[in-house]
């Protein structure tokens, strides 16, 4: 395995509940390091763009509508395997299909209302996590390490 980013969003209903500190525990103690993170309103501008590889589906208008609704938590989590073990953490997309202990089973309410995302693999990755940060908005928890030694 090797180390990994991968983007992860805690969506306008969990912020709304003011849950981003126990997601955030939970994710942390799964063996994440959040490496860049940031509270944020995307406009409803930002938000078509965000999900525009969404445009042709027909879920696409409730989609970008819900996320600019409030402020969500965008972040850049690191780890070996981290784009499949954080799918694995957030759980099914539908709560009531989610396995037992995963974000969305806890925390979710429905499709839309689900708490949590993250990215689906690599290149999707690192579209996201460049739509929200620059390289100067991250580090890598390695350097720092090697750095200071």
């Amino acid at each position: 395995m090797a180390i990994e980013r991968t983007f992860s969003m805690i969506k306008p209903d969990a912020m709304a509940r003011n849950l981003s500190s126990e997601i955030n525990t939970i994710i942390e103690k799964a063996g994440f390091y959040i490496i860049a993170q940031k509270r944020t309103l995307l406009t409803q501008v930002k938000a078509k763009k965000f999900y525009e590889v969404h445009k042709d589906k027909p879920f696409y208008h409730e989609l970008w509508k819900f996320i600019a609704s409030g402020p969500v938590l965008a972040q850049v989590l690191q780890k070996d395997n981290a784009i499949a073990d954080y799918r694995k953490l957030m759980g099914a997309t539908n709560p009531q299909e989610a396995a037992d202990g995963t974000l969305r089973k806890k925390y979710g309410a429905t499709i839309g209302e689900n708490a949590v995302h993250g990215s689906d693999g690599p290149e999707t990755a690192q579209r996201e996590i460049s739509f929200f940060f620059s390289e100067l908005e991250m580090f890598d928890f390695d350097d720092i390490f090697i750095e200071n030694l």
